[in-house]
């Protein structure tokens, strides 16, 4: 399913005439006032950027600082879609984005979102301190158990309320033959959220996010994924266009990534800014070339 056909950023005319001093705009944001960048305008002033046509995968590859998250930022601003991290702004971001247009083949629905590797990483951290807060507790009632086992004929305390009910319930439990200290941890204790390393956790972030028939914009996904998931997170991926109606928009230079089924791929490291086969992309080619040296290393 493909919802944003197309999407033209600045020309270089279009990015030089907001700067003119007869623009109402620019006279008035910057009237007595000195600023140190105008980002995003000027950035792409000089690339030749084209107007972007989608196809139900599409990629922007490029080096850091070729600009491919500044350019899914601007398009997720200009539909209005829903994000969770903050990203780099500008006073001016707004009105670069305001002058930006599209065309849509599908109406947008309102369940897009772009999903940032923060986003990602924010994901990733909840669960562990969510995690080393289960241990915490895991901790104590081991303690509680140990103790109230080794201390038999001490009476609880007088039941007051609920507190004091379920603390004599503890120790009554902790007590009982017939309570083993993983049934007594088990009983008290949610188990860990994911027992998984960051990375898994990251690519189970991406599968609980997706929902079928929506439009993403994902912004270096590759992020906290080890190759292994990176090639998960690409069959995923694809079976998401292939069966569930999704469109994505993706921003990388993970060589798994850029492999994706007829991906429509933009070389952001080329001027102008032209479409290439993900066989002749200059990241992919350093990996061929690394590795077709070190051949003979390879047992088989």
């Amino acid at each position: 399913m493909i919802f944003l056909q197309s999407f033209h950023m600045l020309s270089r005319k279009e990015d030089e005439d907001f700067f003119n001093t007869q623009s109402p705009t620019f006279k008035e944001k910057t009237q007595g006032t000195y600023y140190s960048t105008y980002y995003p305008f000027v950035m792409f002033r000089e690339r030749n950027l084209p107007d972007f046509e989608f196809s139900d995968i599409t990629v922007f590859y490029g080096n850091n600082g070729s600009g491919k998250s500044t350019i899914l930022n601007i398009i997720a601003e200009r539909l209005g879609l829903e994000r969770g991290t903050a990203y780099n702004r500008s006073d001016f971001f707004d009105d670069y984005v305001e002058l930006c247009r599209y065309r849509l083949a599908e109406p947008i629905p309102r369940t897009s979102r772009i999903i940032a590797s923060d986003d990602v990483f924010d994901q990733v951290l909840d669960i562990r301190r969510l995690n080393e807060g289960i241990d915490d507790r895991k901790a104590n009632l081991i303690a509680d158990y140990v103790r109230e086992r080794g201390n038999p004929e001490q009476e609880p305390n007088r039941l007051r309320g609920l507190d004091d009910y379920e603390r004599w319930k503890a120790v009554s439990d902790a007590r009982s033959k017939k309570t083993t200290q993983s049934h007594y941890l088990r009983s008290r204790v949610m188990r860990n959220v994911q027992e998984r390393s960051n990375g898994e956790s990251a690519l189970a972030f991406f599968v609980d996010s997706i929902a079928d028939d929506t439009l993403y914009l994902l912004d270096e996904p590759e992020n906290s994924l080890s190759p292994s998931n990176q090639i998960q997170l690409k069959y995923f991926i694809e079976d998401c266009v292939r069966n569930h109606g999704c469109q994505f928009v993706i921003s990388t230079h993970s060589p798994f990534l850029l492999s994706l089924r007829r991906a429509k791929i933009y070389d952001l490291d080329s001027t102008p800014v032209r479409t290439r086969r993900w066989t002749e992309l200059e990241g992919v080619r350093a990996y061929f070339d690394f590795f077709k040296e070190h051949m003979d290393e390879f047992d088989g």
